[in-house]
């Protein structure tokens, strides 16, 4: 066996052993891949590798990705965090080590970084907020290293034939709207204000994709911003969580989320009618079916007709 660098090089490869591995549940696109796990300014070279097997024609058969903070941003993020995004090892090489050595030259690199705790998933960009809760045995080995199991997130989706309350909401004072391009700086100072860090760099990367604010559904009280709600599609600038897995799904699909409201403006169910808004805007675009991704608030969306579709156990490691 051989480790080598992260190289684009290689992203067929690594691809096709993804779907090898776990694709019938979270089918990889080679479009998405290459933007989460190479495109990303946070992505640790050094500290992502890919093992091949030099008698098999170095055919890739396991790798790590491993990102920490590295982009230079005024948005408030936490810089003492690294993330293992993915690990796999083909099954045909397993119970060899090739695994555990990925994970400790992965934990030496974030550790080298100073770095004081490490999350399984949900990085910028991520696939899972956590270890999908059917692989019990892939969780029972990160525990055996370390990880501390800290909560538990669901993917929850629903078909349009299925949702009821599908039209805009109906509020005194208040107007839902798709955000025009003329006002993308009182809504980038609207998430400064009312939510710092990782939202509002999401959204400063949206504009810099070249997004017009289609994907963001506005909540306007008297004229001033109160609440947003992103919606993605196939059209989206950016493939965020809620699109990940698209690929099971017949017809067209669609994301919501995140969503937010001022904190001064909360109790009113204006919360609920954003979300709402969303929905009936991606109902516009012919969406038939809507997933919302990494979400622990599984009653506030139930009210909406959603169930769970996906579960993910929660995992982190200090650093001693």
């Amino acid at each position: 066996m051989r480790f080598v660098p992260w190289q684009e090089e290689r992203l067929e490869q690594l691809v096709a052993l993804w779907n090898k591995e776990i694709g019938k549940k979270f089918p990889m696109q080679t479009e998405l891949f290459k933007q989460n796990s190479f495109y990303d300014e946070n992505i640790s070279i050094e500290g992502s590798r890919i093992v091949v097997d030099t008698e098999d024609n170095d055919n890739l058969v396991g790798f790590v990705i491993v990102k920490y903070l590295k982009e230079k941003t005024e948005v408030n993020m936490r810089d003492d965090v690294g993330w293992i995004q993915a690990i796999l090892v083909d099954s045909a090489y397993r119970n060899k080590g090739i695994g555990t050595q990925l994970l400790n030259h992965a934990e030496a690199i974030l550790k080298q970084k100073g770095l004081t705790e490490i999350l399984l998933g949900r990085d910028m960009y991520q696939y899972f907020p956590g270890i999908p809760s059917e692989q019990d045995e892939t969780a029972h080995w990160f525990e055996k290293r370390g990880y501390k199991y800290v909560g538990t997130e669901v993917d929850l989706s629903k078909t349009f034939d299925e949702l009821e309350d599908v039209h805009l909401p109906n509020i005194p004072n208040v107007e839902f709207s798709i955000l025009q391009e003329e006002e993308k700086e009182d809504f980038l100072a609207f998430l400064h204000r009312c939510f710092p860090g990782r939202w509002e760099l999401e959204a400063i990367h949206y504009f810099n994709k070249g997004g017009t604010g289609r994907e963001f559904v506005v909540e306007k009280e008297d004229g001033n911003i109160i609440g947003f709600c992103r919606i993605n599609d196939a059209n989206s600038p950016i493939i965020m969580g809620n699109m990940n897995w698209a690929p099971l799904f017949e017809g067209n699909v669609g994301g919501v989320g995140p969503l937010g409201v001022d904190a001064e403006r909360r109790k009113h169910g204006y919360g609920l009618a954003v979300v709402q808004a969303g929905i009936a805007f991606l109902r516009e675009r012919g969406i038939d079916h809507i997933v919302i991704d990494w979400t622990g608030l599984i009653e506030f969306y139930q009210k909406l007709g959603f169930d769970v579709w996906k579960t993910y156990k929660s995992y982190k490691k200090e650093m001693l």
